[in-house]
């Protein structure tokens, strides 16, 4: 059965809600965006998740020339993935926002984020019904900065946290520095797809920059070269 299906027909007099935007980035499959209404109508067969991404304004440079734009918060899993704070939340528990609080006093210990910080929901693929909900919150540098001192002290960190890692913005002159390196590495879930989503919704990077940082990533590398059997 279809999600729209699931939920049933909108109330008679709801407004007609706008498309949502989708992410646009070749080589990136799209994943089915629906509204937080959508989302909550769900039926009980699906799972819910959420999700959070700290960022704040860097006016700083690498190396005195290349802009940092912004730093942006994402975590070493217990795993080796790399993943957004939260987690799956209850809902016959907890709210999006209680749940999604819980487990972010669990990895950080010092945010607590509101339905205000809604960013998108989006339904995932794979066996499993799950519905992935997004949340991101703008803060100043510093305040980022006692959030990744705060995430050491946390009850998870060195179990299901291995560390607070930031997210290199821009591309160097090679064309894989920065970004392209960065989308490289092995993400859970629906994580890569939210981090260029929101990038992109919130005009932090340009789309042909992420475009061209997600084609990077997929050409063929260069074998290293043999110096041993060269000399021989």
């Amino acid at each position: 059965m279809g999600a729209m299906a699931a939920m049933g027909a909108l109330p008679a007099g709801a407004a007609v809600l706008p498309p949502l935007p989708t992410l646009g980035v070749p080589g990136v499959p799209e994943l089915k965006p629906l509204t937080r209404y959508e989302a909550m109508r769900l039926g009980p067969g699906w799972s819910h998740s959420c999700h959070a991404m700290l960022y704040a304004p860097n006016p700083g440079m690498l190396f005195g020339r290349i802009p940092l734009r912004y730093a942006v918060l994402m975590q070493m899993r217990f795993d080796g993935l790399l993943g957004f704070p939260g987690g799956f939340v209850d809902r016959r528990y907890w709210s999006l926002e209680d749940g999604l609080n819980r487990v972010l006093g669990l990895g950080l210990g010092c945010v607590r984020l509101t339905e205000a910080d809604y960013l998108c929901s989006h339904l995932t693929e794979g066996p499993h019904r799950v519905v992935a909900h997004f949340y991101a919150r703008q803060l100043t540098l510093e305040e980022l900065h006692t959030i990744e001192i705060s995430a050491v002290h946390s009850r998870d960190h060195g179990l299901e946290v291995m560390g607070m890692v930031r997210v290199p913005l821009y591309t160097q002159k090679d064309r894989m520095g920065g970004l392209p390196n960065f989308l490289a590495n092995s993400f859970v879930g629906t994580a890569k797809f939210q981090l260029l989503f929101a990038l992109k919704i919130l005009n932090m990077v340009p789309e042909e920059k992420l475009a061209e940082a997600v084609a990077a990533t997929q050409k063929p590398k260069k074998p290293p070269i043999d110096h041993a059997a060269g000399a021989m």
